[in-house]
């Protein structure tokens, strides 16, 4: 399984960015999908995650500001992020839990990162 994240850049404060990840490979289903930061000298920190059905949970940081989505059907999600600051800059990555098989337990999976970049 390979999640390759895209999207990526640099914007300026107050403007906006889409991030997207597509996984592929073979497998049995995907479950929960999310992207995490990670800002430099600082730990790794979910920004946003989103079940197979379409809920989600956002870190207090980014609510009302960033949102999640999915494609099932293409086994992608998207980060679109709006209003940013400087404070998000930082390597996004892009998480999914999968299942190899229909006996499988589930599995993490990473994407490579990133970059997002907020300064004017």
């Amino acid at each position: 399984v390979q999640l390759q994240a895209s999207g990526g850049g640099l914007v300026q404060p107050g403007g906006f960015l889409r991030l997207s990840c597509a996984a592929s490979g073979s497998f049995f289903e995907i479950k929960d999908m999310g992207w995490y930061r990670q800002a430099p000298g600082k730990q790794r920190e979910l920004v946003a995650g989103i079940s197979p059905g379409g809920n989600t949970n956002y870190a207090d940081s980014v609510q009302g500001r960033f949102t999640i989505s999915r494609d099932n059907a293409k086994n992608t999600v998207f980060l679109q992020m709006d209003s940013v600051k400087p404070e998000d800059t930082a390597v996004y990555y892009c998480n999914s839990a999968v299942r190899l098989t229909i006996i499988s337990k589930t599995r993490e999976y990473w994407g490579q990162g990133t970059q997002v970049t907020v300064s004017s």
